[in-house]
């Protein structure tokens, strides 16, 4: 019971009162959680990161104000920081500070999720979203000609693709039917994807990125692909279900990765699958202007964290390091 291990935390012994060493994280997680801003703030961070300064426009609040209730709220052990390049970004911590209180703090969390959104949080936090989600499409859309270049940048597509197939081509798929790629940029995945089933949809959002997918597809002589121009929240996805998703090398370009992966699942038949590709988070700055990334890759245990939320089980995981430093996280999820 979450009390009782409270309870534990504070007296090592039956006949002695707690000291104020043995009170302090329970002191620090309770009175992190007495205050309804930053109860909210949890709220926003349920499925997001945000930096310092999309908080304060998020909330209307000047920074000084907001750093103050970040600092109780990591003091507590219920936010994380993660620096990247010049900024920091906050989500919540699923580990917390002490062991015995996990319990509490998911309970705090369960609490806080059943909280609705004030209206004017809600249209400023969709806001947010949609400014991320048009810078990434305007990036694509001005330097679609250059997708390979900014992709070797980082990770070329040849360096992990071997063992990605295998992933795929080795996982415990029931059928092999229908597949769906999000974001296939220049069509390399679907090339291989294509003959493994009998059914493709490649779903993005940058219309000359589709382009690019479609016409090398065509120049394949692939017949069983459709190309669908949206986003994970399309209602053409309301209805399909496929055995196998794809995300290459896509989350780190979008505004909200956890709902897209949580998208993704929904579209799960039974005994499907997700197979992700993605970096590992990296402190190399220059890949938002370069590369149109909008988060410098991501901690396994958070890619992990976002999979367990949207019901998914963690089946393989590979580890690459590339030449120039950065790693790729191969990741086969499936459906629980």
């Amino acid at each position: 019971m979450t009390l009782s291990n409270a309870a534990k935390l504070v007296t090592s012994q039956p006949d002695q009162p707690p000291s104020a060493l043995q009170l302090a994280p329970l002191t620090r997680l309770c009175k992190a959680s007495a205050d309804s801003l930053r109860l909210l703030v949890l709220r926003v961070l349920r499925k997001d990161s945000f930096g310092v300064s999309e908080l304060c426009s998020i909330f209307d609040i000047r920074q000084p104000a907001l750093s103050h209730h970040l600092k109780v709220l990591s003091s507590a052990g219920l936010v994380a920081a993660r620096r990247e390049a010049n900024s920091i970004f906050y989500r919540r911590s699923e580990t917390g500070q002490h062991p015995d209180l996990e319990a509490l703090q998911h309970s705090i969390f369960d609490a806080v999720d059943k909280i609705d959104l004030p209206l004017d949080i809600q249209e400023r936090l969709l806001a947010m979203h949609r400014q991320r989600e048009e810078n990434s499409s305007t990036f694509f859309q001005l330097n679609a000609h250059k997708f390979q270049q900014q992709q070797d940048l980082i990770a070329s597509y040849e360096q992990y693709a071997d063992i990605a197939i295998q992933v795929l081509e080795d996982a415990p798929l029931k059928h092999r039917r229908t597949a769906l790629e999000v974001g296939p940029g220049d069509g390399s995945f679907l090339l291989e994807l294509a003959p493994l089933f009998e059914r493709v949809v490649a779903l993005d959002n940058a219309p000359s990125m589709l382009e690019q997918a479609r016409s090398r597809s065509a120049s394949a002589g692939l017949q069983n692909i459709d190309f669908i121009l949206d986003d994970t929240r399309s209602p053409h996805l309301a209805n399909l279900q496929v055995d196998c998703a794809i995300i290459n090398m896509v989350l780190h370009h979008t505004p909200a990765p956890g709902e897209v992966l949580r998208d993704v699942a929904s579209c799960l038949a039974p005994g499907g699958v997700v197979l992700i590709t993605e970096l590992c988070n990296h402190d190399q700055g220059w890949a938002r202007e370069n590369c149109g990334d909008l988060w410098l890759g991501f901690d396994p245990r958070e890619l992990a964290q976002w999979a367990t939320d949207a019901g998914l089980r963690d089946i393989t995981s590979v580890h690459l390091a590339q030449r120039n430093g950065f790693q790729v996280q191969v990741r086969l999820f499936g459906r629980l």
